[in-house]
């Protein structure tokens, strides 16, 4: 269970109080500098969160011209060069300007709050992290206005394509993901040292809320993973201007090198997009289930687990490259061993249900769409871990369902589901409900119309990225289509929602939600601008 809090007095003393001395001895100035030099974790955990809606949005309209032209088989809308730079921003922009910004918003947010902080430890290095997102992804989205257009050859951006037959604005590319790279793990390094150094006096690392310890062990595989990251786009760099051979056959390179670095860094990069969405499933299901949390620490080692094996199970996208078969046979059990942490997490929040005083609040509805879909999307995973199978299914859009299965209603269901959980601490309004249902219910029909048909005409031998198919996989792609647009309209739905809690609603009081224990709920809502500047008093419960 989370833990209990001692009496309010000393609480309110630095939460309310000191903000009202905040206010008044150093208020931060006013207008568009105040965003711009702001240090307040609140602060930048808002910027993070807008930026990666803004980013959302963007990747989700490069996503429906995608759609749009599948809508039919033959040409619709769009040339296939143009349709390969969408699918390949959309990707991108997905993965490291949406999912990624999001959770490190949610981070910012709210660990000093669960641990009693009054700040991050680097607040200055917090602000330079965020401030490197904008210029990145504006470069990035530049590309595509450049001669020759965006890059083009995948979001996983494979040698020699991408250096051979790239458009010239790949270098422009490059630098862009350097940007991001360093955002994230300037980024990752201050969560750790937060975590590590300020929490509250009396808190051990195991009375920590699961969000804090999933978002730990995230930061530690960003730093370990990024520098691969940088490592490659460099070699690519290299082969792009100054006539290097890293990933060219013809200058005694070779393109496989290319795949094994890129993946040892992608493996690891899936589970930074899904560790945090667990912390805050773990959050939110004893919430409303109104009992605490089963087998709390078993959930920090399975976590930890998932974390360590990532590292073991790269070439799983890479069975048909040629692999010895001791190696295929070596990836193809680790990718196996990897579904057992991950189903001790999902046995763990169905056990937390079982006789619980469930209710159904919009965060709930979330977090349990997160387990069922999600665990969909790891069984596909399990079926595609299975080497001879993989060769039928590789390159399919049974991969695209699979991997769409486990980042969208896995990754941003996660995310909408904290975003409900925490807006009434972060605004001190409950957002509306009837609305929130609406976007629900539109999200989980669509979402499921847009990947469900996504794997039958995979298995069926529809390849990935092309922007015209067969006869036979027709009916499949109009109802991907038509679902893909119903997602897209719904998550409008969505902004209307946070918008309107932002503005007014119904007013929360310092614990919003009757089952939340954990320590950000002591604090008022809204929460005031410092919060913590007397740490609390932290009483230990053993979980």
């Amino acid at each position: 269970m989370a833990p209990k809090l001692p009496p309010q007095p000393p609480l309110e003393h630095s939460s309310a109080a000191t903000a009202g001395g905040a206010a008044a001895h150093h208020a931060p100035p006013r207008g568009m500098l105040r965003w711009l030099l702001t240090t307040n974790h609140k602060e930048i955990g808002s910027l993070y969160l807008i930026f990666s809606l803004i980013m959302f949005f963007i990747g989700g309209i490069f996503a429906l011209v995608v759609r749009a032209e599948l809508f039919q088989p033959g040409l619709q809308l769009v040339n296939p060069e143009f349709f390969n730079q969408m699918t390949t921003m959309h990707g991108l922009i997905m993965v490291f300007a949406a999912v990624m910004p999001a959770f490190t918003g949610l981070a910012n947010w709210m660990i000093p709050l669960q641990i009693g902080a009054p700040d991050m430890a680097l607040p200055r290095l917090n602000n330079f992290s965020f401030w490197l997102l904008p210029v990145a992804f504006l470069l990035l989205l530049s590309t595509l206005l450049m001669p020759g257009g965006g890059p083009n050859f995948g979001w996983t951006f494979y040698a020699p394509l991408s250096t051979t037959f790239a458009p010239p604005s790949t270098t422009f590319f490059i630098l862009s993901l350097h940007i991001a790279g360093i955002s994230s793990i300037l980024g990752a390094i201050n969560i750790v040292a937060t975590i590590l150094n300020m929490r509250a006096p009396g808190m051990r690392m195991m009375d920590m809320p699961l969000f804090v310890w999933t978002w730990l062990i995230t930061a530690f595989l960003l730093i370990a993973v990024m520098p691969v990251l940088a490592g490659v786009i460099t070699m690519m760099l290299m082969d792009i201007n100054f006539g290097t051979s890293f990933f060219n056959a013809a200058g005694g390179g070779d393109p496989v090198l290319f795949q094994h670095l890129f993946w040892f860094f992608g493996h690891p990069e899936v589970y930074i997009m899904i560790l945090p969405a667990f912390g805050i499933v773990s959050a939110i299901i004893p919430t409303f289930a109104r009992k605490p949390l089963f087998g709390y620490a078993s959930m920090v080692y399975a976590t930890a687990s998932i974390a360590l094996l990532s590292f073991l199970v790269w070439a799983h996208h890479m069975f048909v490259v040629g692999l010895p078969l001791v190696a295929e046979l070596f990836f193809m059990y680790t990718t196996m061993l990897i579904a057992v942490p991950t189903g001790v997490k999902v046995f763990n929040w169905i056990t937390t249900l079982f006789r619980g005083s469930i209710t159904f609040e919009p965060p709930m509805l979330f977090a349990l769409a997160f387990v069922v879909l999600f665990t969909i999307g790891g069984f596909s995973g399990l079926m595609l871990a299975i080497a001879p199978a993989d060769f039928q299914y590789h390159d399919t859009y049974f991969v695209v369902a699979h991997f769409h299965y486990v980042l969208v209603p896995g990754a941003v269901f996660a995310i909408m589901a904290g975003v409900y959980y925490w807006l009434p601490k972060w605004t001190g309004h409950y957002p509306n409900v009837r609305l929130s249902q609406w976007h629900f219910w539109l999200s989980v029909i669509g979402v499921n119309l847009t990947f469900f048909p996504m794997h039958f005409s995979g298995l069926a031998g529809m390849p990935r990225r092309i922007p015209d198919y067969a006869l036979q996989f027709a009916d499949f792609n109009l109802v991907s289509s038509l679902g893909a647009f119903m997602f897209g309209a719904s998550q409008l739905v969505f902004v209307a929602v946070v918008i309107l809690c932002v503005r007014g609603g119904e007013k929360a009081p310092a614990k919003a939600w009757e089952g939340a224990e954990d320590l950000e709920w002591s604090v008022p809502s809204p929460a005031p601008l410092h919060t913590f500047e007397t740490p609390p008093t932290f009483s230990p419960h053993v979980h």
